[in-house]
């Protein structure tokens, strides 16, 4: 029963990776069993329509035959070398595609997308309804669990599959797609790329394709006039749009090309650095503002086997949601690339070298009040021990943050599954000693027999309470590693850090842990700020505005409220309240040692000025504030 389960699992597998392509598509998925030595890919394919054979052993993946119009293609790739396919995962799934109108023909294996032909302008006929062949007998190591365009073959483990090719006509071919096409989306998109020749010697310096539906632009190329200076001979440029994008997709998963690829060429040449860039303006549907586009563009000269889209030599202007226009100095493959992931961060550098600036300020803070509040560890203040554990908690923080991306670029995943943990366990240790701090506020405020705890109990709750939700999600796993965060200027260029991942499964643990003792935070802060002002605004001390100011600026600073600009991270505001997040706790170290050391002086210039101040042994809540902020 096990084994039909994780069989019919498999196949759904392979059915999802079937209808990520086209509906007129022919694609072979299945389970490569192989042995657990080094792994290879021979690939040896040239033009004609006569067969396509698929076939595998312990070590190799074969594709060969005579299926393509202009692809030629005889190659052995060392699978484990170049693409890390592990060996001693015996059972690899893989899905082939074959794209007849394009001429394209790729292979996903691995967790990675090779493109062994790529997408060209036919002309006249292409080999298309592949049909399965003769049977080859069942062995150890093989093809097993084969599906062809979602239809399941066979359960057995084969040594291979042959599919014979029937020759189409390829405008009848794409007649019938179209009105397919047409059919199904109102939009009428074309499956098979159009193409426009223009003269780069003419006046028509100018191109552009419309949806076949409401004839507005979809894109449009503009050929600058010292074009011609760069090109070798007299050829025409070649300018072909491709509207079935999901053949261009990255291998990642966290970009996505969202409008047509347009490929520029003029006959062999390759053509670079031009004086007066290329032109391109692409016209999409509503790209929200929180998703960063880009122009890119893909060398097949640099990136033969993979879809690599680069923003090197092109330049993004952006027309509202619905406009893009791309300024590029060469020619090759060009399309929009939108993030799909968290939202880039604007101006990433710079809040980076404030937060590294800030961490490392606050490091030292926190250790010189940590070495000032041990000389004071001797006096009747019972709030010593909470202010301790908030400093040390701090200071824990800020070095393991400051440390985080150091390591995640020098030690990679490894060296992040042991920082992540610890950075998160800091970070619970800081909020809850913030919490302890609101607690013993509301008690040292509205308890008039105030009792002392002893301080083992504060430090229970402070460092090993937060080691429990730290130690479930270890248990649980795949949770904490290596996290990218993507800079709005330059995508491909990642941020590095030990943290959660960016999966579902830690994003659910990061509101259950972080944002849940944040809200509590922030909520018993608030309600114990507003308490502590309706106890002291009577007093005294609090008609001088210097006392008011930094008795609530103190215990805000104690309480975390700075956190909760977090959540104003919204709309316009998004780039503001992000620099002063960064700011503000980031220096939070800083702002707490300074708040003691303003306190500790007012404290003694009140002493010293008045007697009553510092020999009362009245109630602990009349003189809260000189109790709870004395150093």
């Amino acid at each position: 029963m096990e084994s039909v389960l994780k069989l019919k699992f498999r196949l759904i597998v392979f059915a999802f990776f079937c209808s990520a392509s086209g509906e007129n598509d022919w694609n072979l998925c299945g389970s490569w069993i192989h042995g657990d030595g080094p792994l290879t890919l021979a690939v040896n394919v040239s033009t004609g329509c006569h067969a396509l054979s698929v076939s595998a052993n312990q070590s190799s993946l074969s594709i060969a035959g005579q299926f393509t119009a202009h692809c030629r293609r005889f190659d052995v790739i060392d699978l484990s070398k170049q693409f890390g396919l592990d060996p001693a995962e015996v059972d690899t799934p893989f899905c082939l595609f074959w794209e007849p109108s394009l001429d394209q023909l790729k292979l996903k294996i691995g967790g990675k997308m090779l493109s062994l032909c790529w997408p060209k302008q036919l002309q006249d006929f292409c080999c298309s309804e592949l049909s399965d062949g003769h049977k080859t007998p069942t062995v150890t190591y093989g093809i097993s669990r084969a599906v062809v365009k979602n239809d399941a073959i066979t359960q057995e483990t084969r040594a291979g599959y042959t599919f014979s090719g029937h020759l189409v006509a390829y405008t009848t071919l794409c007649d019938e797609w179209n009105r397919t096409a047409t059919k199904v989306n109102s939009m009428g998109d074309y499956p098979c790329p159009r193409t426009a020749v223009l003269d780069p010697r003419g006046k028509d310096s100018a191109v552009y394709f419309t949806e076949s539906v409401s004839a507005e632009p979809s894109v449009m190329v503009h050929i600058p006039p010292t074009f011609q200076h760069h090109v070798k001979n007299t050829s025409n440029v070649v300018i072909t749009s491709f509207k079935r994008n999901t053949l261009f997709q990255p291998a990642v998963n966290h970009t996505k090309v969202i409008n047509e690829v347009v490929e520029i060429t003029v006959g062999n040449e390759i053509v670079t650095d031009l004086t007066d860039p290329i032109t391109i303006d692409f016209y999409h549907d509503v790209i929200d503002r929180n998703y960063s586009r880009k122009c890119v563009s893909w060398d097949t000269n640099k990136d033969p086997l993979q879809v690599n889209w680069l923003l090197d030599g092109c330049e993004t202007l952006e027309h509202g949601g619905q406009h893009t226009e791309c300024r590029c100095n060469h020619l090759t493959y060009f399309s929009i690339l939108v993030q799909l992931e968290a939202r880039p961060v604007h101006h990433l550098l710079a809040l980076t070298i404030i937060t590294s600036l800030g961490c490392a300020v606050s490091l030292i803070c926190c250790i010189a009040l940590i070495i000032h509040l041990c000389r004071k560890r001797r006096s009747n203040d019972q709030s010593i021990p909470i202010h301790l554990g908030l400093a040390s908690s701090m200071a824990s923080l800020y070095l393991v943050f400051f440390l985080s991306p150091i390591l995640a670029n020098a030690g990679g995943e490894g060296v992040c599954l042991w920082v992540a943990p610890l950075l998160h366990y800091a970070l619970l240790t800081s909020l809850t000693w913030m919490g302890l701090e609101v607690f013993h506020t509301f008690w040292l405020v509205y308890v008039v027999f105030n009792t002392s705890r002893k301080p083992h109990i504060w430090n229970v709750i402070g460092f090993v309470f937060p080691a429990v939700p730290v130690l479930i999600l270890i248990s649980v796993g795949d949770i904490y590693g290596l996290r990218e965060v993507h800079q709005y200027e330059d995508p491909s260029e990642p941020y590095l850090m030990c943290w959660m991942k960016s999966s579902q499964k830690a994003m659910l643990a990061h509101y259950c842990t972080n944002m849940t003792a944040l809200v509590l935070l922030l909520c018993s802060g608030l309600v114990t700020l507003y308490m502590v002002y309706r106890q002291i605004r009577t007093r005294d001390e609090w008609k001088q505005n210097r006392v008011a100011f930094f008795s609530i600026w103190g215990l805000s600073c104690l309480f975390g409220t700075s956190w909760c600009l977090t959540f104003l991270d919204v709309g316009f505001l998004s780039t503001s309240v992000l620099f002063l997040f960064c700011i503000l706790n980031s220096f939070q170290g800083l702002l707490l040692m300074l708040r003691f050391c303003m306190v500790d002086w007012m404290r003694k210039r009140t002493s010293s000025s008045s007697s009553v101040g510092s020999s009362s042994s009245g109630s602990t809540r009349q003189h809260m504030l000189q109790s709870q902020e004395k150093c």
